[in-house]
Order: structure tokens, then C-alpha cells, then sequence
């Protein structure tokens, strides 16, 4: 197949520091000039290095550990308020479509207010709302705070990576936003397998306060650990020009198809782990609520799969390597609709190989593909990732409660298809492009 597209193309799968430096559209272009010299910086051996890598761990740890805390207790929560499965997913839903919204507008205002002061008021108001989860009366209400919750802890991705880009020495900026999305990773997974073992033994009431008092203690070690910012320069924030940055990515078409390959992805992902529990608990299996919780220890595939999509990328190219992700989230979903334990363990593996697989070649091309306002094109991607997730346990729900793990299954593999249709697509374009291209050169007499 053809080489990568040069606008896309990606080596190892990293955070491009640009992309993140800032959220104001007028000021992005001349952020690099303004910048004090690297060597002011925080890196390995600095004061503050090690109390700030620590900090955002627990900040990413706290963020996905609370918005994923209903999902590996949709089947108790069904239960226990006598709702079915499309019902209860929104308690998942609400939360990452809250985040979804709320990610543009409060990476905007962190450039106003700082980021250090927009995360420990993310994570505060957050943190007080786990707290009343639990106390929620009906579904309602769990729904409600379940979506401000959500459009709360959108403020902590939409300033970690600033705050490392503006605070870090560049050679060491890799191995703390390592840290960062580490703490996330460890947050989503420990998350979900601590709800399942005390909602085993109390319920998920309890369960979700749990997760409440760790997210509290995260919080508490994230304010006391996190140096001041030194670098950070406040800046006034144009509604009218963050307006036409984002309309400007929304009019690229390269950027957009990798926005809905994104979302696409989340959505099968998002769809299989809302209902997984529902399947395990029910027969021919009849799983605990503890054991289910255990499941997502798979997350850990994810961590290696995602570290090794840079070297699949420099091998096959973007593309390429969206063609592995498809072809293995597709092979895991088929596999799982065997009755047996060990082919859905084996089809959830591949499912989150390949989910994250594709995740990160299509993350990783959006910051190299977005000329300006690096940013918001973050932004964007991370809205229409968590859209997906939303979409993804709504509609996998709503399958379920038709027609079974089949039709979750099916969902899934639409989304699949639609992710192959788009890399196609790209191929096919990117293939026309180059056939032009080297006519052009033919008839100027330019070698290639």
C-alpha cells in the first residue's frame, strides 16, 4: 500500500508538546517565541519534577477512575432501581457526553485562569459530586449528577497537558505525560475492579462511595504535590476566534475523517464494556459482581497495545496500521460470541488491542495533521472520542436489551465497518493524489 500520508504520518505514538501549549487560537502562533528557555524548565532532578509527575498521576487516576465508576455496576444498579440495561447505561453515558461538551469551552478558559487553578477546581467539584452519588434516589438523579460530573472532569485533560507543556523541559516531557496517561489507564481500570469487590460485599451504593473517598484522597495529594505554575502567562480568550479555529477543523477533511475513525472506535468500545457485565452475570456464565469488576484487568493489553502502534505505524503507515486495529477489534468481537469463558476473555483481548491500536494511530495523526491551533484539533478529537463513548454505551445497550450479546456484537461491527469505510476511503484518495502527482512531475519533466 501506499506510504502514509506526509501530512499524517506518525512515528511512535507521542503528545505533540505544540498541540497542547495552548488553547487560544490568537495566541498559539506566537506561544514558542514568548516561552521561557527549556533549561528554567522542570526535569529529572529539578525540586518539583517528582512531586509533579505524582501529582498528575493521581489527578489522571482520580479523572477515569470517577468516570467510569458506574460501568462495572450497571448490572447491580439495574437491579436495585429495576431498570433495564438501555436505562441504567446512561449512568455511563451522561458522564462522557458531559465531558465531550465541556472539553473545548474549559480548555479555553484554562488559558484564562491558569491550569493549575483549572484542574484543582475540576477535580474539587468533581470530587464532591462522587460523594452524592451514591445518596442519588432514583435514576434520574444518578443520570443528572452523573452528567455534571462528567463536564467537571473535563476541565483536568483539557489543562494536564498544557500545564506539562508550559512547566517540563522538552526531553523530559515524554516521560511525564507517560505518567499522566498512565494514571489514567491505572484510574479506569483499578476503578472499575474496585466497585466490583465492594459492591459485591455491599452493594453499589457503597461501591461508588468508595470510589468517592479514593478520588478525594487523589485529590487532596494532587493539591498538596502540584508546584505553582512559573510559566504560565494569562491570556484574554476570544470566543469569536476559538470559533473560527474550530470551524476551520471542522471544514478539513482529514482531520474530520480522523475525528469520526475516533469515535467510531469508542463506540465499539464504549458499546462492549457497558454490556460485558450484563452477559457475565446472566447465564450460561452467572459471574459475581466482584469477578465481573476483574475483567478489566484486560485494560492492562490496552497499555502495551498503545506502546507498540508507533512502531506499527513506521513499519505500514497510518493507514496500515488502522487496518490491523479494524481486522483485530472485528476478529474480538466475533470471537466473543462463542458461550465460552475463555473465547470471550480472548475476543475482549483483541477487542482492546484493537481499540486502542486505533486510537492511537488516529490521536497521535490529528496534532501533526492541524497546521494551527494544534489545540483545539486535541480538543475536537477528545470530544468526538468521549461523543463515541456515549453513543457507544447507549446504542450497545439498547441492542442488548433487543436481542442479546448479538446484537451488541452487531452494533459493534457496524461501527467497525464504518471505521474500514473511512481508512479506504483515505486509501483510495491518497493513492488518486499520488497518481496525479507523478503525472504532474511527467509532464513538467520533474523526476521523481
Amino acid at each position: 500500500m501506499p506510504p502514509a500520508d506526509t501530512r499524517a504520518s506518525t512515528g511512535n505514538h507521542r503528545v505533540d508538546a505544540s498541540a497542547v501549549t495552548s488553547t487560544n487560537p490568537e495566541s498559539s502562533e506566537s506561544s514558542e517565541s514568548s516561552e521561557p528557555s527549556g533549561s528554567e524548565r522542570m526535569s529529572p532532578g529539578h525540586p518539583g519534577y517528582l512531586r509533579m509527575r505524582l501529582a498528575l498521576f493521581t489527578a489522571g487516576l482520580a479523572t477515569f477512575a470517577l468516570l467510569y465508576s458506574t460501568q462495572a455496576l450497571l448490572p447491580a444498579i439495574s437491579d436495585d432501581l429495576r431498570v433495564q440495561a438501555d436505562q441504567a447505561s446512561w449512568s455511563v453515558s451522561a458522564a462522557t457526553f458531559g465531558l465531550a461538551l465541556a472539553v473545548v469551552p474549559l480548555s479555553a478558559l484554562s488559558e484564562r485562569f491558569g491550569r493549575r487553578a483549572m484542574m484543582t477546581v475540576s477535580l474539587t467539584v468533581a470530587v464532591v459530586l462522587a460523594l452524592l452519588v451514591p445518596f442519588a434516589p432514583d435514576l434520574g438523579w444518578l443520570i443528572g449528577l452523573r452528567a455534571v460530573q462528567g463536564a467537571a472532569l473535563a476541565g483536568i485533560p483539557a489543562s494536564a497537558m498544557a500545564y506539562l507543556s508550559e512547566e517540563v523541559h522538552p526531553k523530559a516531557l515524554v516521560g511525564a505525560i507517560g505518567l499522566f496517561v498512565a494514571g489514567n489507564s491505572v484510574g479506569g481500570m483499578s476503578g472499575r475492579i474496585l466497585t466490583g469487590w465492594v459492591a459485591d460485599a455491599w452493594g453499589w451504593r457503597a461501591a461508588l462511595a468508595a470510589v468517592g473517598v479514593m478520588a478525594l484522597l487523589c485529590a487532596a495529594s494532587f493539591r498538596v504535590l502540584l508546584p505553582r505554575a512559573r510559566h504560565f502567562t494569562p491570556a484574554e480568550v476570544s470566543p469569536r476566534a476559538l470559533a473560527r479555529t474550530l470551524a476551520g477543523h471542522l471544514s478539513d477533511p482529514l482531520l474530520c475523517r480522523l475525528y469520526a475513525i475516533g469515535a467510531l472506535f469508542m463506540t465499539v468500545f464504549g458499546g462492549v464494556y457497558t454490556v460485558i457485565g450484563y452477559r457475565l452475570v446472566a447465564e450460561p456464565f452467572g459471574l459475581s459482581q466482584s469477578l465481573v469488576g476483574s475483567i478489566f484487568l484486560i485494560y492492562l493489553v490496552g497499555t502495551v497495545s498503545s506502546a507498540a502502534t508507533g512502531k506499527l505505524v513506521g513499519r505500514l503507515g497510518r493507514r496500515g496500521a488502522l487496518y490491523v486495529a479494524v481486522s483485530t477489534t472485528a476478529a474480538g468481537l466475533l470471537l466473543s460470541l462463542l458461550n465460552s469463558i475463555p473465547a470471550v476473555l480472548a475476543g475482549l483481548v483483541l477487542i482492546t488491542a484493537g481499540f486502542f491500536a486505533g486510537h492511537a494511530a488516529a490521536s497521535s495523526a490529528v496534532s501533526r495533521t492541524a497546521k494551527t491551533g494544534r489545540a483545539q484539533a486535541a480538543a475536537l478529537y477528545q470530544a468526538s472520542y468521549y461523543i463515541g463513548s456515549s453513543a457507544g454505551g447507549a446504542l450497545g445497550a439498547l441492542a442488548f436489551h433487543a436481542a442479546g450479546w448479538g446484537g451488541t456484537v452487531a452494533m459493534g461491527l457496524v461501527a467497525v465497518v464504518g471505521a474500514a469505510a473511512i481508512t479506504v476511503y483515505a486509501t483510495r484518495k491518497a493513492r488518486a493524489e499520488l497518481r496525479a502527482e507523478a503525472a504532474r512531475r511527467d509532464l513538467c519533466g520533474v523526476p521523481a
